[in-house]
């Protein structure tokens, strides 16, 4: 943590030591203050709108996670609301941008076949996948054990079904809200998958995804383009090979039936097709940037949704605790942080 000798602080300009001095504090606490603004930021201009100014930065150093250098980054937050929603700023470095999430290859033959990590033991991609990041809120701090170990409360390893275990809380009741931002699938058309944790054990029929859930949806969202007589289902219209140019992910939009003469033998397609969610999965908009190796993205969402799914910053006097994890082209092995971090809302 910096620290400042008061002989260094007296000669600081008054505002520069009195954020210095927020700073260490906040680290200290992993507090972050979101700061009322009276106009909303404009979430494709990333940080370059001015609200993001006006809102102490707070830095949470993240570890243990697959493909980034030495298994660690540093996430820099900031928060700020308005009147009636909540945005908050996201940024770190990742080395690589990673968006070939397994796509269909046309081989030599002229069959198509699907990338796979060679070493994935089941739900465990770490080689053909995307860049994404989560949130997890401690819905109405119903989870116990949050306040103290944040997100590991709900980590379960080394359990039967899954090589690197299952999420899940406790008992009933306690309820989390994921804020998962996929880069491929829902973050280049401008959202935030939501979805809760609730207390489901594993079940390889029944729950394999254990307590992670999504919340319920009126329409839109991702899933797999199929393989139709050995050749995919759908490309895109403009019959661009992802790999020379074009996408790795099809927006349903621009979807047209699959036409094999326009590829040669190495091209390659999108495997997943996505749109926007509507409901109450499609409650966190979204914009994302990648430059210079670094990752920077922008969140929003209404303070109150009223869902159940859903934390309500209904309370602006209160402080709402989340954990971060940041997957560096892994589908599960994140780089996680130690301890809740805490949001208060300043007035």
């Amino acid at each position: 943590m910096l620290r400042i000798s008061s002989t260094v602080a007296s000669a600081l300009p008054l505002a520069l030591a009195a954020a210095l001095a927020f700073s260490q504090d906040a680290t200290a606490q992993n507090l972050l203050t979101a700061t009322k603004v009276a106009q909303p930021p404009k979430l494709e201009a990333l940080t370059a709108d001015p609200a993001w100014a006006k809102a102490p930065e707070l830095k949470v150093q993240v570890s243990g996670g697959a493909n980034f250098d030495k298994g660690s980054t540093t996430v820099a937050l900031r928060a700020v609301y308005t009147s009636d929603t909540i945005y908050l700023l996201v940024r770190y470095a990742d080395p690589t941008q990673s968006v070939r999430r397994s796509p269909f290859v046309k081989q030599a033959d002229g069959t198509w076949q699907k990338l796979k990590d060679p070493q994935d033991e089941g739900g465990d991609n770490n080689k053909y996948y995307e860049d994404k990041f989560a949130l997890l809120w401690n819905i109405n701090n119903s989870i116990k054990g949050f306040d103290s170990l944040g997100c590991f409360a709900l980590c379960h390893a080394g359990e039967p079904g899954k090589p690197f275990g299952n999420k899940y809380t406790q008992s009933e009741g306690e309820l989390g809200d994921i804020w998962h931002l996929k880069s491929i699938r829902t973050g280049y058309i401008g959202q935030a998958d939501d979805q809760y944790v609730d207390h489901t054990r594993f079940d390889k029929d029944k729950a394999p995804e254990a307590g992670r859930k999504s919340d319920p949806k009126t329409g839109g969202g991702y899933d797999d383009i199929k393989l139709v007589n050995g050749k995919p289902e759908f490309m895109n219209k403009d019959a661009k090979a992802a790999n020379k140019g074009g996408m790795y992910y099809l927006r349903a939009e621009d979807k047209v039936p699959f036409d094999d003469s326009k590829f040669v033998a190495g091209d390659e397609v999108a495997s997943i097709i996505v749109s926007k969610f509507t409901g109450d999965r499609g409650d966190i908009d979204a914009a994302i940037g990648y430059k210079d190796g670094y990752w920077t993205a922008v969140l929003s969402r209404k303070l109150v949704t009223g869902s159940k799914y859903d934390v309500q910053f209904s309370d602006l006097g209160a402080e709402y605790q989340f954990g971060f994890a940041a997957f560096d082209n892994a589908q599960v092995r994140h780089a996680f942080q130690q301890g809740p971090i805490k949001l208060k809302f300043e007035k």
